[in-house]
């Protein structure tokens, strides 16, 4: 429901009874330190992989592309029993 303010019709905002026009903005989720750190161990086994394996070098590139597979899984895991908890809890 759009309130006057003033000539120009403003929508999205609530009167409150001190004449003052507010907006509920939603606070921005910010990621935790260690699934900062596991985003970066996941693109760097992802780049070490590619690169090792453009060099020929089989061992080493298989060995990381399977740690990128592990961090890959971890991190999806993750993810979703977090929305479990956070959805149970609420």
């Amino acid at each position: 429901m759009p309130v006057n303010a003033g000539s120009r019709m403003v929508s999205g905002m609530d009167k409150t009874p001190a004449g003052r026009l507010t907006m509920d903005k939603p606070t921005p989720v910010r990621p935790s330190f260690q699934l900062f750190l596991l985003r970066a161990l996941r693109i760097t086994a992802s780049t070490t992989a590619i690169v090792e394996l453009l060099r020929n070098d089989w061992i080493r590139g298989s060995l990381a592309a399977m740690a990128w597979v592990v961090f890959l899984l971890v991190e999806r895991l993750g993810d979703s029993s977090g929305d479990g908890q956070r959805k149970g809890s609420q």
